[in-house]
């Protein structure tokens, strides 16, 4: 009998953080890039069990999934739960483009009072809660890497990157959580 290659898990393993910063390496979730014209909109959202965005910068969440608006026609969709999303999209009858992108993306969970200053090492973003409150979102840069953030909490975000950056993404965000102050 053959073996099978077993596939780790970007960042297994991966440890940084300061007092004023933790870093974790999300769970694995299911992911689709969907994109859809205005007129899809309300039969996607159906078939999805939330409502799509349609304003820059927001994200919505329900029954488990997250939403982030990247674009007029252009959403990242998670789902930390049991999945489904290929075969939701497929359903709802609208016109679409859904992309499967959950081995292509992973996410670092960062969170600490200093939380946002250490995104800000290599993120030029505003993420003052002003500018950047709870829910937003943004495709954005961080250090080198496009990035797609979101804000979680007060002092919480989830920064989604492709698998094969986020050695880079850890690091970076480990030694400017060294930096950060409470």
């Amino acid at each position: 009998m053959a073996e099978l290659a077993t596939r780790t898990l970007p960042l297994a393993g991966a440890y940084g953080g300061s007092p004023a910063v933790q870093l974790q390496p999300a769970r694995p979730a299911a992911r689709i890039s969907l994109r859809a014209r205005p007129d899809a909109v309300e039969a996607l959202s159906a078939a999805l069990g939330l409502s799509l965005p349609t304003a820059p910068k927001t994200s919505a969440t329900g029954g488990g999934r997250t939403a982030l608006w990247l674009g007029p026609d252009e959403w990242l969709v998670i789902d930390d739960g049991d999945g489904g999303l290929m075969q939701a999209t497929a359903a709802s009858g609208a016109v679409h483009s859904a992309t499967d992108v959950s081995h292509r993306n992973t996410a670092i969970l960062v969170s600490g009072p200093g939380a946002s200053q250490a995104l800000n090492a290599g993120c030029p973003l505003d993420l003052s809660l002003k500018a950047f409150p709870v829910g937003a979102c943004a495709r954005t840069l961080f250090g080198k890497i496009e990035v797609v953030l979101l804000r979680t909490g007060p002092d919480a975000f989830r920064l989604e990157c492709w698998r094969s950056f986020s050695d880079y993404a850890f690091g970076l965000l480990a030694e400017a959580a060294t930096d950060a102050e409470i």
